[in-house]
């Protein structure tokens, strides 16, 4: 006759690592889904006025002036407010360049619906605002967006 033996009783199945590649493909693919890569760091300090009266615009035709005092890192660009344009600061006379740049980059049939979006700090001057509205004009750039955030209810 044949010996049976017993199974010790607690002993756990060993862990089955065969769907252990597929574990590591979701998760790669849920972080490659959820993770939104920005256009441009911000260089300046941009705390944006509220508003009460505000709706959601499109994005892909639309173009962004940030201005404002330079931020902690960038100090040794002084305390005057800059503007900054893809990722640089800008002069008031690069403006009408870079948003004649940004228009040639769009699809020929959003090229002429294109936005600029002033993401302006709210202790910025309304001088300097004032002057990047003058060369939108000379751009022939005149849809121009102000960036607020909504104001709560009191």
């Amino acid at each position: 006759m044949s010996k049976f033996k017993n199974k010790k009783q607690g002993d756990l199945p060993a862990i089955s690592t065969a769907s252990l590649p597929d574990i590591v493909f979701m998760l790669l693919f849920f972080f490659m889904v959820a993770t939104v890569m920005r256009d441009s760091s911000l260089m300046i300090e941009n705390i944006l006025p509220s508003a009460d009266q505000v709706e959601k615009l499109k994005k892909d035709r639309t173009t962004f002036i940030y201005a404002g005092k330079p931020s902690s890192q960038y100090k040794q660009f002084g305390e005057e407010p800059r503007i900054q344009i893809n990722d640089q600061f800008v002069g008031i006379e690069d403006i009408m360049p870079a948003v004649l740049q940004a228009q040639s980059e769009l699809n020929e049939e959003l090229q002429s619906k294109i936005v600029v979006g002033l993401k302006v700090d709210k202790n910025t001057h309304a001088g300097l605002v004032s002057d990047i509205k003058q060369e939108l004009r000379k751009a022939n750039t005149l849809k121009v967006m102000y960036i607020t955030n909504a104001r709560a209810d009191e």
